[in-house]
């Protein structure tokens, strides 16, 4: 980080306007703040279509009061009282979408798009005015028309009406504040947290995680719910960080349980609906869009606001949360960027002006509290796309990145536009997100870049980019199929050259370290992390860590997001930074509560917690006994006997008849299987001795006999399944 980058910090924290010293930074949104501040009145106008104003009764309320020196861009005081687009339409209503569209105060509202990121490439020359006219409110609310299917426009609160409000229930809620982790502690996803008190609840995010390698066959793995069913009653709704998988992949599953208010920011809310498309529920989802610097009500004893942050994703928020035990300030996932690609620098001042105003905890997350000094910018990776363009002319270009990271495929495009190929774009996921970012406005791309995978076959290598899921390695991904030759349209060859812009998670280097394998073994060039500078962490390292507290200040510490190994070097960072051990709290316990009452702040009893596994359409039907089992057949293999015996006699009517599966090959076993059959014949008879025939203790007495000789003469423990049939 640089003296100008760090001078710009600064200068945020004391409640100035961080002003663009470097020419790198120009080319993102600060200029796009520049461009605003200078010409104001320019959109106005344009978006003053009828169809398009805001509903009189929807009012978009601010978060906080914040003076500014008569700045042309509207502080948020002065939406206090006025609806959305006051005076535009003359009272007709608009679409809730329309209202909703990330762009709708028009006026470069902290943390909000109010113009395109950039201009389409192959319009570099066209005059500022047309950039406003891409990003200005009427084009991107008919773009989100035709997004967002069920969100609409949450009521949000002004920071009077909050201040009156909290003044008069102070008391009301008794000082109390329970905080539950149900996911997210001791491990990597499915991050998900409880707010408490006597009255209400709220859920921060509801993440899903993916399955390790002691849950075979498992899909994907969801917290469990059973302590919201049993208060369904207070649950006031959930809020939602960012679009990530590990903070909104359960929201589906939550939904068939609760049907609560779900709130987030547009893009978050784009890519949900998305998933919730492949359920189905008995009422409509209740999804409601909030912008960065909205604050919204929740029950009596919660207000949220959400905070603008850079992350790898856009429309990522932290939460800060008025409670009736003090302020607490929910991270989300964060990192420092001063030269963000589409969007604006994290609001650090909004941030100062909370550690001033008190903050009793800090949520804060911890994926690189090892890691030293800061994140890299994302602009950093497109300096490396462009090196690869100009060295790799003649070849087609496969780049696997994470589907999510918008300003990621962003950047693929734009280089492939200037270097004159056309984009195809591989696999579900990175469709559907590419489709939703492109309709609400968070992506530019020119007419006629994108082409179906269909059409690749007219194109020379050096005309194509090929965009594709499975940085991760996942088995079924579009970038293991090309790379095990199972693709149905693409065919890998020397001609191409495959870019992995991710690193892998916790847990899947092995399957990444495969699909580079094979890919290196047929020939194709696979660039990496490596080998060159093709990705950075969408997550704050140490530096930024401590930054975020000194600003913050805040009394009490809670680390969340990650292995006990983050959690614990985030305390080190806090005591460095002059916290109290004692005010740090640290577990890897889901669903150990957190209770904050009056002066004393302590760990309280253990609440329902714990991971329920998905498989195919089944939901919690895999349980502990199922996956021993499965881990079982995976190490040992099966053995089936089928016994006949006769009802009347008790006799056995044919010898036993043993099959083998993932144990030992028959064929190659006659000696044991021979044995086998003699071992079973005497525990039947032993058994039919007996004056009744208990086919339960015939299967019991057959299954130990053969365990006992199978690890005898093997050393293994196959799973016996015996079968009787009685004639």
């Amino acid at each position: 980080m640089t003296e100008k980058e760090l001078d710009r910090i600064l200068a945020s924290v004391l409640g100035k306007a961080p002003e663009v010293e470097s020419a790198e930074a120009e080319t993102a949104s600060p200029k796009k703040r520049k461009k605003q501040k200078s010409a104001p009145k320019e959109s106005a106008p344009k978006e003053s279509a009828p169809k398009e104003s805001a509903a009189p009764e929807k009012k978009k309320a601010p978060v906080h009061q914040r003076k500014k020196k008569s700045a042309p861009v509207p502080a948020r005081e002065e939406k206090t009282d006025a609806p959305v687009a006051k005076g535009q339409g003359k009272g007709k209503k608009s679409t809730p979408a329309a209202q909703a569209a990330p762009s709708a105060e028009g006026k470069g509202k902290k943390g909000t798009r109010t113009e395109s990121a950039r201009p389409a490439p192959q319009k570099k020359g066209a005059a500022k005015g047309d950039n406003k006219k891409q990003g200005g409110k009427s084009a991107q609310s008919a773009k989100e028309k035709s997004a967002l299917r069920y969100a609409v426009p949450a009521q949000t609160v002004s920071a009077a009406a909050k201040s009156k409000k909290l003044a008069e229930g102070k008391g009301k809620g008794k000082g109390l504040l329970r905080v539950i982790p149900l996911g997210g502690l001791g491990e990597v996803g499915k991050n998900m947290t409880l707010l408490e008190t006597a009255r209400d609840i709220i859920i921060v995010d509801c993440g899903m995680g993916f399955p390790d390698e002691d849950m075979p066959g498992v899909d994907l793995v969801i917290p469990d719910f059973s302590y919201l069913e049993r208060n369904r009653d207070r649950v006031r709704g959930v809020y939602l960080t960012h679009g990530h998988e590990d903070h909104i992949g359960s929201v589906p599953y939550l939904l068939r349980h609760l049907n609560v208010p779900v709130y987030g920011t547009a893009l978050s809310l784009g890519i949900l609906e998305k998933k919730l498309e492949e359920f189905r529920y008995e009422e409509k989802p209740k999804l409601f869009i909030v912008n960065a610097g909205d604050t919204v009500r929740a029950g009596e004893d919660f207000f949220v606001e959400f905070i603008h942050v850079n992350h790898s994703i856009a429309d990522s928020c932290a939460l800060a949360i008025d409670t009736p035990a003090g302020k607490v300030v929910h991270s989300g996932d964060f990192k420092l960027d001063v030269s963000p690609i589409g969007g604006e620098m994290m609001d650090l001042v909004r941030l100062g002006e909370l550690g001033r105003e008190g903050v009793r905890l800090l949520l804060c997350e911890s994926t690189n509290a090892e890691r030293a000094g800061f994140t890299p910018s994302e602009r950093s990776v497109g300096q490396s796309l462009e090196q690869i363009f100009l060295a790799h002319k003649d070849k087609r270009l496969v780049i696997a990145t994470f589907s999510s990271n918008v300003h990621r495929v962003q950047q693929i495009i734009d280089v492939s536009v200037r270097h004159g190929r056309r984009v195809a774009i591989l696999g579900r996921s990175m469709v559907n997100v590419i489709g939703a970012a492109k309709e609400l406005g968070y992506m530019d791309i020119p007419d006629g870049t994108l082409i179906d995978v269909s059409e690749i076959a007219r194109f020379r290598p050096g005309e194509l980019t090929l965009v594709t899921t499975g940085s991760q390695g996942e088995p079924m991904s579009a970038l293991s199929r090309m790379a095990m030759g199972d693709h149905d349209r693409v065919k890998l060859t020397a001609s191409d050259l495959v870019v992995i812009s991710a690193s892998a998670i916790p847990g899947n280097e092995k399957l990444v370290s495969k699909i580079v394998n094979a890919l290196v073994k047929n020939g194709i060039g696979v660039i990496n992390d490596n080998n060159m500078h093709v990705h950075v962490s969408g997550h704050a390292c140490a530096e930024e860590i401590k930054m975020l507290h000194a600003l913050l200040r805040p009394e009490y510490l809670m680390p969340i997001h990650g292995e006990a190994r983050h959690l614990y070097a985030h305390k080190k960072l806090a005591e460095y930074m002059g916290m109290p051990a004692n005010h740090v709290f640290v577990t890897t316990e889901l669903g150990r509560v957190l209770e904050l009452k009056g002066e004393s702040v302590r760990f309280a009893e253990l609440a329902t917690a714990g991971a329920v596994l998905v498989d195919g359409a089944g939901v919690g039907d895999v349980g502990s006994v199922v996956l021993r089992e499965r881990k079982q057949l995976a190490e040992d293999g099966l053995v089936v006997v089928a016994v006949t015996v006769d009802r009347l006699t008790g006799a056995l009517v044919a010898p036993p008849d043993i099959l083998s599966s993932g144990f030992v090959y028959v064929k190659d076993s006659r000696e044991l299987i021979e044995e086998a059959n003699e071992t079973v014949a005497r525990a039947v008879e032993k058994a039919l001795g007996r004056s009744r025939i208990d086919t339960r203790e015939i299967k019991s007495r057959v299954a130990d006999e053969l365990s006992r000789l199978f690890f005898r003469r093997t050393k293994r423990r196959p799973m016996v399944l015996v079968v009787i049939t009685e004639l």
